[in-house]
């Protein structure tokens, strides 16, 4: 340094020169820091999830790929090929379980006569079918026992047909069924250590039965998801997210990046008397084919962040985008939290002001909501417009992370400013990033998915346990009345099934008693 000192020139200009340039090098490297500490800020931030043993992993990608196999299985086969069966052969189901037995005999055994020639019925026997159930809290079984009779003049033999059940010749009960789903699906709990669980009741079921059980229903209650996700795409406005979830990549030994899809439905906020639900799809990768795929029968708004994807629904004039303020809130959060800035803290609270006003038109129907907002709130968001916009013209530098946010949060309120005129839309897309919760939460426990087949299982079971959840039933209840029901319920009355149908049927119950 003192050398450095001591060979600088006289001459005034090039002093200047070498100042310049050294004040450029330090702006540069200002800036780098600035940018560096703000990554570093939201790295420590992120929540990695927990690391898992190998083991649990390979229990994870059978697990899935079982269930996706048997999705893909028809439900019942009328006449199915005499080969060989390679599953192993079934266990009898504990003896130290309390039984619940049910005598179904042919309805004419009331009149003593055989249908056929009139002759008098003597009984030859009976068939005893065992189905494993769950009651909350301890398992149960349910004894089917129905007798033979055979008529003493004819010998022509009588005996009443099995109830349907969720899985043709299965041995699971409903409500059984609806526990493995609610606890792998709400609960997080993969299959493998459902299996465990169960072991310590002396129950044994291999994980590869339960996710064939899981396959089999995703596939029986697949119409019903579907009539959720016709109710989501009759709204004037839905909320629109996805977030990623990796993927088992096959022969590779590697993973993939997949993605989950949400759209929801929920009017609420502005006193609509429609029940809230949530469709989930899953995805491959990305690409805007598949949200343009999903929603292609859609008409109306949708509260969405700036994906590019989502411009293949737009540019079609049937989707109107909706901007969200939560996303431009959370950059100006970020770079206050890492650098400390007053134009961000600034730009925060006035952002607060405006959800101030939202808290007070929450809960009134659209006419009032949009009172209050042109009142209150688009004085607000238009003087938010001018102060950005002078706040970035008096920026140091176009590339810094602060001036970055600044220009992201004015081209989003271009499109948040529909939310003034029109009083069933949102500020925010929150509610689409709620529903996004249960899925972040799942992937901490299951790290990644078996397959794309299996991914669609799941959001079969997603969206009917969170439309559940959102509606305050009890998916528990509700699957295990569903399921009881499904396999002999007519396709063209599937919306009877739905949730909010539950809770009412319920309520008119409890009425009655």
């Amino acid at each position: 340094m003192l050398n450095d000192l001591e060979n600088l020139p006289d001459d005034a200009n090039e002093l200047k020169a070498i100042i310049a340039g050294l004040t450029a090098d330090l702006n540069s490297q200002t800036m780098l820091i600035e940018k560096l500490k703000h990554q570093l800020s939201g790295l420590r931030r992120q929540n990695f999830g927990p690391s898992s043993e190998a083991l649990d992993q390979l229990e994870l990608v059978l697990e899935c790929e079982e269930i996706a196999a048997a999705a893909d299985q028809p439900r019942k086969i009328e006449n199915p090929p005499e080969t060989p069966r390679l599953q192993p052969k079934r266990k009898p189901l504990p003896d130290h379980l309390p039984r619940d037995e049910q005598i179904i005999s042919p309805d004419l055994i009331l009149e003593g006569a055989c249908d056929g020639c009139g002759g008098k019925l003597k009984t030859l026997g009976e068939d005893i079918t065992e189905e494993l159930e769950y009651v909350p809290g301890r398992f149960r079984v349910n004894r089917f026992v129905r007798p033979k009779l055979a008529c003493t003049c004819c010998d022509k033999i009588h005996q009443a047909p099995m109830p349907s059940r969720p899985i043709h010749r299965g041995r699971p009960g409903p409500g059984l069924l609806a526990h493995i789903l609610v606890s792998k699906y709400a609960d997080h709990l993969p299959l493998y250590r459902q299996s465990q669980i169960f072991a310590r009741e002396k129950v044994e079921i291999d994980r590869s039965t339960l996710a064939g059980w899981v396959g089999a229903s995703a596939t029986l209650l697949e119409p019903l998801a579907e009539a959720i996700a016709r109710h989501v795409k009759m709204g004037p406005a839905i909320f629109a997210d996805d977030t990623t979830v990796q993927v088992q990549a096959p022969k590779t030994g590697k993973t993939k990046t997949g993605r989950f899809w949400t759209y929801v439905r929920d009017e609420r906020p502005w006193a609509g008397d429609t029940s809230p639900a949530v469709y989930y799809r899953y995805t491959p990768d990305r690409g805007g084919k598949w949200p343009a795929e999903h929603l292609a029968d859609y008409k109306g708004w949708m509260h969405a962040d700036g994906y590019t994807g989502f411009n293949k629904l737009y540019n079609k004039g049937k989707v109107t985008e909706m901007a969200c303020m939560a996303h431009v809130r959370r950059k100006f959060f970020d770079i206050h939290k890492s650098q400390g800035s007053p134009i961000a803290a600034e730009a925060l609270q006035r952002i607060a002001e405006l959800y101030k006003v939202e808290e007070s038109a929450r809960g009134k129907p659209p006419k009032d909501r949009r009172k209050i907002r042109q009142a209150r709130a688009k004085p607000i968001f238009e003087d938010l417009e001018v102060w950005l916009q002078t706040q970035l013209n008096a920026c140091k530098s176009g590339k810094s992370t602060l001036a970055g946010a600044i220009r992201y949060a004015l081209s989003r309120m271009k499109r948040m400013t529909p939310y003034l005129e029109h009083g069933f839309l949102e500020l925010d897309n929150n509610t689409a990033e709620r529903s996004i919760r249960p899925i972040a939460v799942g992937r901490k426990n299951y790290l990644f998915m078996g397959s794309d087949r299996g991914g669609k299982s799941s959001a079969i079971a997603y969206t009917l346990i969170e439309t559940a959840k959102l509606n305050g039933v009890n998916p528990q209840a509700w699957l295990t009345d569903v399921l009881s029901r499904i396999a002999d319920h007519k396709i063209n009355r599937i919306d009877e099934l739905l949730p909010w149908h539950f809770n009412q049927q319920k309520h008119r119950m409890e009425s009655a008693a």
